[in-house]
């Protein structure tokens, strides 16, 4: 089947519409789609400060390229910020350095090493009841908003798409819930706090295949291989059996999504009044009197 629009061979057929598109279609409808989610919910205005969570990889990169060129017309500044979780073989810092270096985009590396003491693939040693996906998600948002606050950004942007939402909601659903189900959306969270940096995602609405196919056709220069423990974790599972629905049934991610969407604001108005505390340990928001962070570590010094 030919380019929808000029009739050229087409290098994807979009899941959603069963709409196929050449190379040059594809950019223009990709890089549309980002600018038409910024812009109805807002995501992105005149002189904000965005740290943008770049781990290399293909949606953080596609990322980071779009935002560099729109910065430049709209009139914000975007910061890279790199974790480096320390998993052997796998978290490869060098392309994204050399990338941002010859674009001229600020980089800031950071790691769970340096800033908690041990690396992921040494606390997944020491902490075997938990999945390793569930330590890195603690380390990881932590550490990422306390960098974003450090370069006072007042946004954080993260290469999120369609795939990984559809699977929170999911998650969430099946684990009853629901007030982390509220914080979710294309611009997280339910109750402002200058203590949390608010997260965007301009990707929400793009297909994992859609990033992959983007950056792919870019040329960056990025690797196309997994986490080694994501296969591990319950967003796995959850991954996995939405794969196998959307393959009998072609655009479920995106009918999840949506019908999400609608609840969402319903959700917001349940969870209004959640009151964010202080963990009494490090003093840092909190949902209980001790964070998830420093819960975690005690865990890891015990052991």
């Amino acid at each position: 089947m030919p380019c929808k629009n000029c009739k050229l061979n087409p290098v994807i057929t979009l899941t959603n519409s069963n709409i196929s598109l050449c190379k040059s279609c594809f950019f223009k409808y990709f890089e549309r789609k980002v600018l038409k989610t910024v812009f109805k919910y807002n995501l992105i205005e005149k002189k904000d400060k965005i740290a943008l969570a770049s781990s290399g990889g293909k949606d953080s990169m596609s990322l980071l390229y779009i935002l560099n060129k729109l910065g430049r017309k709209r009139d914000f500044n975007i910061i890279a910020v790199a974790i480096d979780e320390g998993i052997k073989g796998y978290r490869d810092l060098r392309d994204l350095k050399r990338y941002c270096k010859e674009n001229n985009i600020p980089l800031k590396i950071h790691s769970f090493k340096d800033e908690f003491g041990i690396d992921l693939d040494h606390a997944a040693k020491k902490i075997t009841s938990l999945n390793p996906c569930s330590i890195c998600g603690v380390l990881r948002r932590r550490l990422l908003n306390k960098a974003a606050i450090n370069l006072k950004a007042n946004k954080l942007a993260t290469g999120h798409n369609m795939d990984d939402e559809s699977q929170s909601i999911m998650m969430n659903y099946v684990m009853g819930n629901l007030e982390r189900s509220a914080r979710l959306g294309p611009i997280t969270g339910i109750v402002k706090d200058k203590r949390f940096v608010p997260r965007i995602k301009p990707f929400y609405f793009l297909a994992e295949k859609e990033t992959a196919t983007y950056a792919y056709l870019k040329k960056f220069p990025v690797k196309f291989n997994e986490c080694p423990y994501s296969n591990e974790s319950f967003r796995g599972e959850i991954r996995d059996m939405i794969n196998t629905i959307e393959k009998n049934h072609p655009g479920t991610k995106h009918a999840i999504t949506n019908s999400f969407l609608h609840l969402l604001p319903s959700l917001k108005e349940m969870y209004k009044n959640s009151k964010i505390k202080t963990c009494s340990k490090c003093l840092e928001p909190s949902n209980g009197d001790v964070c998830n962070t420093c819960l975690l570590l005690g865990k890891i010094s015990k052991k």
